[in-house]
C-alpha cells in the first residue's frame, strides 16, 4: 500500500487472514486506517502478508488457531502493540475432507469443530476480557451459505459452519449492548482455500450465479468493514449472506 490512510483509531484482530477471505478483510480494515493483527499458521506466508499490508499499520502472530496459547499470545501482543481490540473477525477454518459424511472419520470431524467453532469461540472469550466487555467493539464471524442448507460432500464444514452461525447469535444475546457480534455466509469465493470447488471450471460455476461471476476476497472485506462500521450499529446477531445471488435459484430446476 502506498499511502497509508489516516488512522481510525480502532484495532483489528482477523485470524487466518494471510490469504484469501482473511486477507481481504484485513486490507479493508487498513484501507480504512484500523491497525490490525494478523494470524495465521506459516511464518513466511504471515510475514509476507504483513508486508504487503504494510508494518506501520499490522503485525503478525503465527500459530494454530484452535491452541489456547496462541489465542493468548495474539490477544496480549495486540494489546501490547496498539493499546486495544475493537474488532475480532473470526476468519480461520479448515475442510480437509471431501466425502458423504456417513463415512466420515469422526477424528476428522473433530478437528473441523476445533478449528471452526471452538476456536472462534476461544477467540471471542479472550478479546472479551481483554477489552471489549469495557469499551465495547464487533465481532464478525465468517461462516459460509453451506451452514444455511445441505452441503453434498463438505457436510461436516456445512454443519461446523451452522455451529458457527448459532454462536454467532447466542454471543449477539450475551455480549449486548456492549458488542455487536454478527456473521458473514460467502458463497465460493476464489481463494486457494475454495480451489477444489471451482478449477479447471470456473466459467461453469461462475455461471450458476445470478451475477455471473465467483466471489473475490475484497467482496467480503467490504462486508465485514461494513459490519465493524457505524453504519451497522443497530445490526447484531444476524448472518449476512454475500453469495451472488445463488441462493436465488434453489428450487429452480
Amino acid at each position: 500500500m502506498t499511502e497509508l490512510p489516516e488512522l481510525s483509531g480502532r484495532v483489528a484482530i482477523v485470524t487466518g487472514a494471510s490469504r484469501g477471505i482473511g486477507y481481504g478483510v484485513a486490507e479493508a480494515l487498513v484501507a480504512r486506517g484500523d491497525r490490525v493483527c494478523i494470524t495465521g499458521r506459516g511464518e513466511d506466508a504471515l510475514k509476507e502478508a504483513v508486508e504487503r499490508l504494510g508494518t506501520e499499520r499490522v503485525i503478525g502472530v503465527a500459530g494454530k488457531a484452535h491452541d489456547l496459547g496462541h489465542q493468548t499470545e495474539v490477544v496480549e501482543r495486540t494489546m501490547a502493540a496498539f493499546g486495544r481490540v475493537d474488532f475480532l473477525v473470526n476468519n480461520a477454518g479448515t475442510n480437509p475432507v471431501f466425502g458423504p459424511i456417513a463415512d466420515l472419520d469422526l477424528d476428522v470431524a473433530r478437528k473441523v469443530f476445533e478449528t471452526n467453532v471452538i476456536s472462534a469461540l476461544g477467540f471471542a472469550q479472550k478479546t472479551w476480557h481483554a477489552w471489549q466487555k469495557d469499551n465495547g467493539g464487533a465481532i464478525v464471524n465468517i461462516a459460509s451459505v453451506a451452514g444455511l442448507s445441505a452441503s453434498p460432500f463438505i457436510g461436516a464444514y456445512g454443519v461446523s459452519k451452522a455451529a458457527m452461525i448459532n454462536l454467532t447469535q447466542q454471543l449477539a444475546h450475551e455480549f449486548a449492548p456492549r458488542v455487536r457480534v454478527n456473521a458473514i455466509a460467502p458463497a465460493v469465493v476464489k481463494t486457494k482455500f475454495a480451489q477444489a470447488l471451482y478449477e479447471g471450471r470456473e466459467e461453469e460455476a461462475a455461471a450458476a450465479y445470478p451475477l455471473g461471476r465467483l466471489g473475490v476476497p475484497s467482496d467480503i472485506g467490504g462486508a465485514a468493514a461494513f459490519l465493524t462500521s457505524a453504519q451497522s450499529d443497530w445490526i447484531t446477531g444476524q448472518t449476512l449472506v454475500v453469495d451472488g445471488g445463488i441462493f436465488l435459484n434453489a428450487g429452480v430446476s
